[in-house]
């Protein structure tokens, strides 16, 4: 298998799974998962981006920059709440697809350790499920450009991985995020844990005891080995009926479960940060 390269690895991802569904999130959640799998991650992440918005507490018309916008679903629900949103993205692709799906010109190409945008530029700055895809060395150096193009007493809403692993995922701890964030002058305002669903993570941990493969991720993505449209095995279908049940039923209970368990048992942390 061949080095991850972030660039080429999301190209590949925006052109091999560009018409997987209408809504473009096989290509920037879960490309090898069912539509009602990311329909459903998608429905999560949202509802946590607005408990996020709200400690940002940005009035009507600021300007939110998405960093790593991809195919440009949080642009569009950012402009349906009266936001004035930019994103921007390293590849061309997920650029196309980020214009087709929220419908806007608001777009660059850059990557996030090197933002195209003078500082302080921007009231608020989102970052959902982006850095944790670039190797840990050059993390700081994205992080620092979020908050230099961040306005004073703008918010930096981080939402990334703390824990997993894969070849093309780089998580910290929820320690690490904030130290390294307010590294660069930014101050934590609060942080929550999401994406607990237990029962769902319960089951792909004996799955993957039971294939004796820990250590990568339920969706991983190979390249080089990708499957060709409809390609399922029996057991596939199976391992999918039955994680409807598990991942429905967790979502279900995912308040409850917040409220039991440690933020730091969540598989993502969301980070609200004020310059």
């Amino acid at each position: 298998m061949s080095a991850y390269a972030p660039k080429q690895y999301w190209a590949t991802l925006a052109e091999h799974f560009r018409s997987a569904d209408a809504s473009g999130f096989a290509p920037v959640l879960h490309p090898m998962a069912p539509i009602w799998f990311n329909e459903l991650i998608d429905k999560m992440q949202f509802r946590a981006l607005r408990r996020a918005l709200a400690v940002a507490d940005l009035r009507r018309g600021a300007r939110v920059l998405d960093v790593g916008c991809g195919t440009g679903r949080w642009i569009r629900r950012f402009g349906e709440m009266g936001l004035l949103a930019v994103g921007v993205d390293s590849t061309i692709g997920m650029l196309n697809l980020a214009h087709e799906q929220a419908r806007t010109q608001r777009l660059a190409a850059g990557i996030a350790q090197r933002l195209p945008f003078a500082d302080a530029s921007f009231d608020c700055v989102s970052d959902v499920t982006v850095v944790q895809h670039i190797p840990a060395p050059s993390q700081p150096e994205a992080l620092h450009e979020m908050i230099r193009v961040l306005k004073p007493g703008g918010s930096l809403i981080l939402f990334e991985l703390i824990r997993g692993k894969d070849s093309h995922i780089f998580p910290r701890d929820h320690a690490s995020w904030i130290r390294e964030a307010e590294s660069f002058g930014v101050k934590l305002s609060t942080w929550f844990g999401q994406e607990f669903l237990l029962l769902d993570r319960a089951f792909v941990y004996i799955v993957q005891g039971v294939k004796g493969n820990r250590k990568t991720s339920a969706h991983s993505v190979v390249l080089s080995d990708l499957p060709g449209p409809g390609t399922s095995s029996a057991s596939q279908r199976l391992y999918w009926n039955i994680r409807r049940l598990t991942a429905s039923l967790s979502s279900w209970t995912e308040s409850f479960a917040g409220r039991i368990c440690p933020a730091s048992f969540a598989t993502h942390g969301v980070f609200i940060f004020r310059k």
